[in-house]
């Protein structure tokens, strides 16, 4: 899924612009991308659903001027799929009765946000799922009718029957049988086509059928003609389906040869001619059964891809017109190995795979590690040269997690890459199901990572330059985080995720205060009036000892309150109004400032300036992305700056990629600027205490 595709439209039929944002805060803050409206009454509704159709539509069901019933009538017209959510407060059990008879596909009850997001998510998915069902019938629409056209036109005798009965047949299968049209042998019993000889056999066949068992890729027997006269035919068989239902797909063809030699031309057809090996597409048949027998619960199945080391490395020792000559050679040290207890076939022009069954997880391993080390350990004669070289063997196990043909051999071929990348020579199969468990183990490993950090002093802070565009006093810097690790700095973001889960972020934030407070005191003893802009967590805000305890580093320092400027994100502040308040006050009683991030963002951003005070309006920086292509941006940016100015704030806009977008930011009345277009990030230089 794309960007754009992730990004869900919402509509919020909701009498409290306050209740909207704190609900578009809430998705915000888990990860749900999503493009706002709101409407209250009848006339706003219809004006929003005839602008676009939106992919969600979330109905307070306290609104007095808009009843779920008559949202859902006006947000299906016209044949719409939307989803439909109904949201409340402590819903009684009548409450969510009614709300599903009226059309709701899903209730939010408001008291736990997690519900919400989840609630939202799994709509949106099933939605997406309904589209993308819609395309793909459309699709095998087009599919069918193509096939019904080359069905037509094809020279095979070719018919569909369902559970034994003719329900299409192409010109030449009714010749065959000496049929003038279709009506003659409609409803008729395939069966009825056999000759009398092989009548039992053949009715053992579809009742073998009927039960779900897999047909006979071809089968030998005297068909018998309208007129009664019989001939040698072999019948093929493939799975298919007609208007909807499962059938069997059935070609027959007149013997006209022996079975010994059928059998050999059978094989020839499966075979790839350099290697002698089973070609892709008989692979490829074979991979789709083993992964129809692990949906019905086969265990101890695995695809493996098979692949030498730099081999383009290899031709041009041996020369290119060798190449087949390796190829065979390769083969063949590969079809003895895995003998009968698997399948081998060339996947690619120089990619092997291997079909393995009936064997357990640690033995496809200690499998895998023998097909590598026997290639390692073999010197092959080409021409007048022997080499040697190493092959990588990546591979997934087969189970019902990955039960397509194209997952299994992505899986295997990323499994393949990775090891190759990292050297080769060497073995890595996927295990579906330990997919979990290594999340698990992943957590817990950062986890440890941001324990020793924080006991241990291992972050490091970076600082990047907010630069005046009308000549403010002093140096002003954004503070930023970075995390020591076995192999250098981490980023934040993959650090933070994690330590916001697991509870660790008020310590962080603490480390971050007192580093921060001290590198202002020695930059200002060396002259320098400095401010920064420190990022704070809402865990944060919950901290009642937080403010005595800046207060006290501050006043340790003998440092100006001023100097430190904390922000949070529009979205965060939101859905934690009442701490955030009352934390601002108390910054307020320090002299410290506040800033608002991601400004912009929400219905209405400038209502929440009633509530929370701030002093800096960071710019949300969508508004940024290719500002001088987007004229509605450069507008929506104006518009802030005016209405900030008038309420006594500062702008500041972020992530300005280049001089154009200066122009146009100085222009707009922006009063600082930040980017790395500007300057990247540098490390702080402190001593520590």
């Amino acid at each position: 899924m794309n960007r754009s595709d992730s990004i869900i439209k919402l509509l919020l039929v909701n009498d409290s612009v306050e209740d909207a944002e704190q609900v578009i805060s809430i998705l915000r803050n888990g990860g749900i991308a999503v493009r706002p409206a709101r409407v209250s009454t009848e006339t706003e509704l219809e004006a929003s659903l005839e602008q676009q159709t939106p992919d969600v539509v979330l109905v307070d069901l306290s609104a007095r001027e808009l009843a779920l019933p008559q949202v859902r009538e006006l947000a299906h017209r016209g044949g719409r799929d939307v989803a439909l959510i109904a949201s409340g407060t402590s819903l009684s059990v009548d409450a969510i009765v009614t709300a599903f008879r009226d059309g709701a596909s899903a209730i939010a009850q408001r008291e736990s946000q997690e519900l919400l997001q989840i609630i939202v998510r799994r709509e949106f998915e099933a939605l997406t799922l309904r589209r993308s069902v819609r395309r793909l019938e459309a699709a095998l629409r087009e599919s069918e009718r193509r096939g019904s056209a080359l069905l037509d036109s094809s020279r095979d005798p070719i018919a569909f029957v369902h559970e034994g009965m003719h329900v299409r047949a192409n010109k030449a299968y009714l010749e065959m049988f000496g049929y003038g049209s279709f009506e003659d042998i409609e409803g008729m019993s395939i069966l009825d086509l056999i000759a009398a000889e092989d009548a039992n056999d053949f009715k053992a066949l579809l009742r073998r059928l009927s039960k779900g068992e897999k047909p006979p890729q071809r089968l030998n027997l005297k068909a018998r003609r309208g007129d009664d006269s019989t001939f040698d035919a072999t019948m093929e068989f493939a799975e298919a389906s007609f208007e909807g239902e499962p059938c069997q797909q059935i070609t027959f063809r007149r013997q006209v040869v022996d079975a010994a030699i059928e059998q050999q031309l059978d094989e020839l057809r499966s075979k790839d001619l350099i290697t002698d090996l089973y070609n892709r597409q008989h692979m490829i048949a074979q991979i789709e059964r083993a992964a129809a027998a692990a949906a019905e619960g086969t265990g101890g199945q695995a695809l493996l891809l098979v692949e030498p080391d730099n081999f383009r490395q290899v031709l041009d020792g041996i020369g290119l017109g060798n190449a087949d000559v390796l190829l065979g050679d390769l083969a063949g040290l590969l079809r003895g190995l895995v003998g009968e207890g698997g399948t081998a076939g060339r996947m690619a022009d120089h990619t092997f795979g291997v079909l393995v069954a009936d064997r357990d997880d640690m033995a496809t391993q200690t499998f895998a590690e023998s097909l590598r080390q026997a290639f390692s350990e073999r010197i092959f004669d080409v021409g007048r040269q022997s080499i040697s070289l190493t092959v990588s063997v990546g591979g997934t196990l087969i189970g019902e997690r990955n039960g397509s043909v194209d997952q299994m051999l992505g899986v295997a071929h990323a499994a393949l890459r990775e090891i190759q990348e990292a050297g080769g020579n060497r073995v890595r199969i996927v295990d579906p199901s330990a997919q979990d468990k290594a999340a698990a183990e992943k957590s817990r490993h950062w986890l440890a990572l941001i324990d020793r950090a924080i006991a241990e002093n291992g972050f490091v802070l970076y600082h990047q330059p907010i630069i005046s565009l009308h000549g403010a006093e002093g140096d002003f810097y954004e503070i930023l985080l970075r995390m020591r690790g076995p192999q250098g700095e981490i980023p934040p973001a993959q650090f933070l995720p994690i330590a916001e889960r697991h509870g660790k972020m008020p310590a962080i934030d603490r480390w971050v205060i007192a580093n921060a407070i001290r590198a202002i005191a020695e930059r200002e003893r060396a002259g320098h009036r400095t401010t920064f802009f420190v990022k704070l967590s809402p865990p944060s805000l919950d901290d009642p000892t937080l403010l005595p305890w800046i207060a006290q580093q501050l006043k340790s320092s003998r440092q100006r309150a001023d100097s430190l400027v904390f922000e949070m994100p529009e979205s965060k502040v939101v859905t934690s109004l009442k701490q955030a308040r009352t934390f601002v006050k108390g910054l307020e009683q320090l002299r410290c400032g506040f800033a608002l991030e991601q400004f912009g963002s929400g219905l209405n951003s400038f209502q929440l300036l009633k509530h929370v005070p701030a002093h800096y309006l960071k710019i949300d920086r969508n508004f940024m992305a290719d500002l001088p292509k987007h004229k509605e941006n450069q507008d929506r940016i104006k518009d802030i700056c005016d209405q900030a100015h008038h309420a006594g704030k500062l702008t500041v806009a972020e992530f300005v990629e280049d001089a154009a977008s200066m122009s146009i930011l100085f222009s707009c009345g922006v009063n600082f600027v930040q980017g790395n277009f500007l300057q990247e990030p540098e490390k702080v230089m402190t001593h520590a205490a």
